[in-house]
């Protein structure tokens, strides 16, 4: 169990809120929050790389030239992997990366992770009803007023969308807004900041509560 901050508009100290989530054992946190992350990491490749054969490439029927007298290398095809414009020797081909990964153990993971970095997470009262219209200025001068620096990767977690929240946030390259039912082991462990409204906390240990 950790106790948060939770910080107002203004930065001021409002009161406390809680997380409390089941991780881990402390001996096999690192190992199953590193499965995830490498799980997560390899799942998103495409595996679309392709290369042609040799006996996929186009043209080479022909001999290039007669087999003996010319005093050159015996050539039966142009198409050759020696040759340019040739095939490709053991090249990639279309495949599948996914590894797979227990559901219980990604939820374990990911509870691990977002508790262990309890100490970098700033709870906020809610705050869509400040921002009556897009305004990346207001957002970011907030974020600067709950102790966060300007270059620093924030992770904005909310409980449910917010048109005028998100429209503030999308312009800031260091600013990642996600909703609370869809966090993910790299975001949580990519951010320098975490910032979360106290709905948002709630939500979060109704949802990965076991």
């Amino acid at each position: 169990m950790v106790d948060c901050i939770v910080r107002n508009w203004q930065g001021e100290e409002v009161g406390q809120a809680t997380l409390e989530l089941k991780v881990a054992k402390e001996d096999s946190a690192s190992h199953i929050v590193h499965r995830a992350l490498v799980r997560q990491m390899t799942n998103a490749r495409q595996g679309t790389a392709s290369t042609k054969t040799r006996a996929e490439v186009r043209g080479g029927g022909r001999k290039p030239w007669r087999q003996k007298g010319t005093g050159r290398a015996r050539a039966g095809t142009n198409r050759s992997p020696l040759w340019r414009g040739g095939g490709i020797i053991f090249g990639p081909k279309p495949r599948d990366h996914n590894l797979k990964m227990n559901r219980k153990e990604r939820r374990l993971a990911l509870r691990t992770a977002l508790q262990g970095r309890a100490e970098d997470m700033i709870v906020v009262e809610e705050f869509a009803d400040q921002l009556p219209r897009p305004k990346t200025k207001d957002l970011m001068d907030a974020i600067a007023r709950w102790g966060i620096n300007p270059n620093q990767k924030v992770l904005l977690i909310l409980p449910q969308p917010a048109q005028q929240v998100y429209l503030s946030a999308r312009n800031v390259p260091s600013l990642k807004l996600i909703y609370a039912d869809s966090l993910n082991v790299y975001d949580v462990l990519n951010a320098d900041k975490i910032v979360t409204t106290n709905t948002a906390l709630a939500k979060i240990q109704e949802v990965y509560s076991d």
